[in-house]
């Protein structure tokens, strides 16, 4: 479904993806793991077109889609959760989730039975739809700004992050959320610096470091080199 060849991402002078190269499979969830610093964030944004690369091709569905804007790559099929949210506060929840679809051209219908299944995943939703977003807790926020982006239909889902910050039973929510939205059909890209939580949920993953991809195998594998996951993952796990 994804494909990343030699990617290359750069701020002025600094590669902060050096050359990177990964794929996901329809119906996989995969993870990128690593510490902070590691290059995980710019990735998912020069996927999503936030970011332009310096070098390298990124394929999905077999188009190449590394010069389009990120409303056309939104478009294609891909969905973003970013790091931090990035919910509309001054907006109601209802708001935010029509947003999702606003690049949709399949009828109010639609839309409307597609809120309705989001609210089923997140039930806490339908109760707070007329409540402005920012005042939702850090909990409520990332079901919202995953639900967002369900809205889109997105066949790939990018999430950046969905644990920073919430505590550890929400984690465990989200990560039953993210199993249950798999199990549905939805492929999934998850970066994620909270490893030993990753780790129970993707069928293969990636380890970054310092821009560069050291790792990629299934977590079997991974938990099998104790020296790797020492040096890159320790400071991950223990938290």
């Amino acid at each position: 479904m994804l494909s990343v060849e030699a990617l290359e991402t750069r701020y002025g002078n600094v590669a902060a993806v050096r050359a990177i190269s990964l794929d996901v499979k329809a119906g996989e969830i995969v993870g990128v793991i690593g510490p902070n610093g590691a290059g995980k964030t710019t990735t998912l944004q020069t996927l999503i077109g936030l970011l332009k690369p310096s070098a390298g091709r990124v394929r999905f569905l077999g188009r190449d889609i590394t010069s389009l804007s990120p409303d056309r790559i939104v478009a294609a099929g891909i969905g973003l959760v970013p790091e931090g949210r990035w919910i509309l506060g001054g907006m109601s929840v209802r708001e935010n989730l029509l947003i999702g679809a606003y690049l949709r051209r399949d009828g109010e219908h639609a839309i409307r039975r597609d809120l309705e299944q989001v609210c089923e995943i997140f039930p806490i939703l339908r109760q707070r739809q007329a409540q402005r977003a920012g005042t939702l807790s850090g909990g409520e926020q990332q079901m919202l700004a995953i639900a967002r982006a369900l809205m889109g239909r997105p066949k790939l889902l990018m999430l950046d992050e969905p644990s920073w910050g919430l505590a550890p039973l929400l984690v465990e929510e989200i990560m039953r959320v993210l199993k249950l939205l798999n199990l549905r059909g939805t492929t999934i890209l998850l970066v994620e610096q909270n490893a030993r939580q990753a780790l129970e949920v993707v069928q293969r993953c990636y380890v970054m470091e310092v821009g560069r991809v050291v790792f990629s195998g299934t977590p079997r594998e991974l938990r099998e080199q104790p020296l790797l996951t020492k040096a890159y993952l320790g400071a991950a796990t223990r938290g």
